[in-house]
This record gives structure tokens, C-alpha cells and sequence, in this order.
């Protein structure tokens, strides 16, 4: 390592060190998200590194910074990897090379000691290979009390909500009950009790990299009342600090819920 990447070095685990001593006293998010955007465009900007390697880059990412939430008392993350429009926008030989990213960064994670790992989304329009995975992960940590890592695969936030009407409605018909009382069985919490995060906090804290500055239908229900921030780092670029500042201006906002 020359002399520049020493200072450099020393420099940056100085100021992460300064950030966690201002942290110190704060409460974290009990729920953060993050849409981890990028990896693409980092890829371009290498030299020989395919987009799959971007992608890898990028998963790579995400279980450092599912680590440093986990260090730094967050209870829940979602990682938003795969979007509805993602299973029929992308270039199959791309998908292919994400399913097979997916599956394993979701092995990877069933494997942590105490973490917990659970699917959000809609598995009936994933591949087998993906569905399979995502399944024996979270089977083999439902009893886990760690870290709460949702994996957002094949989501859409529209599709969500209207899957969690459809139910209610499903179960109002199968209870015998009729039209004329429908309207009355659809609430805030009823709704809410049908989504995939059922019976976990509604995001605090919604992070996004890549300097885009959009939601792209993530968890659009459970981002009511969320603060956003947005990253300028490529999703394979993001360093603890950027979690860390992240973590520091969500302490010091004042949150409005909606006033």
C-alpha cells in the first residue's frame, strides 16, 4: 500500500470512528430499506467487467452493509434486488446472470449466525432455481432473532397492495359474507395485516444509491411516513460512512408522519 492509500486509510477510519461517537446517543431506524441501484453503470465504468460482475459487485455490497445495519442496531432490513417490471425489462442473458446472484447472496445470508432471512414479493413469478432458494433460506432461519434481512425479489409495490386487497376480498367471499358489508372489512389494518411484512415496523429510513433520486414502487405502503436518502455512490461503491451519515441526518430530522 503506498504512503497516499495509508493517510487515506487512516483518515477514513478516523471520520468513521467520529461518526460513530456521534451516533453513540441516538436511537437507529428499527427499519431501513435500501435500493441498491448502480451496479451497471459501475460496471461500464471498469475496465473488462462485465454487467453480471457489476451485479456481483453488488451483492458483494450488500453484505457488508447488511453487517454494518446489524453493528449498528438496525432490527430490520429490506434490500429491494428485483422488481416486477425488472422480470420483463431486462435482457434474459442479464436475469439469468441476476437469478443466479440472487440465489446465492440469499444462501449466503441464511448462513449468517442469528440472521434472519425472509422472501417479499411474488415467488409464482420467479424461476424454480430462485423460488427454491429464497424458500430454504428463510425456512432455515424462521426461528432466528437477529438481524430481520427481507429480500425484495420479484416485487412491485403496486402489485403489493393490490394482492393484499384481493386477499381480504378472498377471505370476506370464503367467510360467507356479502357484498353489502365488503367496504366495511377493508381497513388501514386490515390491509397492512395482508402485505409481505405483515407484523414488522413500516420503513424509517429509505436509502438510495446511485444519486437517483426515485422510490421505483418500492414498498410504497409501508414509505408512508419514511425519510429518504439518497447516496451518490454506485451501489458497488458505497462505504460504512454513507450508512453512517445516513444514520446521523436521520437522527437529526424531526419526523412529521404525514403533517
Amino acid at each position: 500500500m503506498s504512503l497516499r492509500s495509508s493517510i487515506k486509510s487512516a483518515l477514513y477510519g478516523l471520520y468513521a470512528r467520529r461518526l460513530k461517537n456521534q451516533l453513540h446517543a441516538t436511537t437507529p431506524p428499527q427499519h431501513i430499506g435500501m435500493i441498491i441501484d448502480g451496479n451497471r453503470r459501475w460496471a461500464q465504468q471498469q475496465e473488462n467487467v462485465s454487467i453480471a460482475q457489476g451485479h456481483e459487485a453488488g451483492a458483494d455490497k450488500m453484505r457488508e452493509f447488511l453487517q454494518w445495519c446489524d453493528e449498528a442496531g438496525v432490527a430490520t432490513v429490506t434490500l429491494y434486488l428485483l422488481s416486477t417490471d425488472n422480470l420483463t425489462g431486462r435482457a434474459s442473458a442479464e436475469l439469468t446472470n441476476l437469478v443466479r446472484i440472487i440465489a446465492k447472496l440469499a444462501t449466503d445470508l441464511s448462513r449468517v449466525p442469528n440472521w434472519r432471512v425472509h422472501h417479499v414479493g411474488d415467488a409464482s413469478k420467479l424461476p424454480a432455481s430462485l423460488r427454491e432458494a429464497l424458500g430454504k433460506a428463510a425456512d432455515s432461519t424462521v426461528s432466528h432473532t437477529g438481524l430481520h434481512v427481507n429480500l425484495a425479489v420479484g416485487y412491485g409495490g403496486r402489485h403489493e397492495i393490490t394482492e393484499a386487497v384481493r386477499d381480504i376480498i378472498r377471505e370476506h367471499e370464503a367467510a360467507g359474507l356479502g357484498i353489502d358489508t365488503l367496504a366495511e372489512d377493508i381497513s388501514l389494518e386490515k390491509i397492512s395485516d395482508h402485505l409481505y411484512t405483515a407484523g414488522q415496523p413500516d420503513l424509517d429510513l429509505v436509502i438510495r444509491t446511485s444519486g437517483e433520486q426515485r422510490i421505483s414502487d418500492f414498498m410504497l405502503w409501508q414509505t408512508a411516513h419514511s425519510e429518504l436518502y439518497f447516496v451518490e455512490a454506485l451501489g458497488p461503491d458505497l462505504r460504512e460512512i454513507d450508512l453512517l451519515r445516513a444514520l446521523r441526518d436521520f437522527a437529526r430530522r424531526q419526523r412529521r408522519y404525514g403533517a
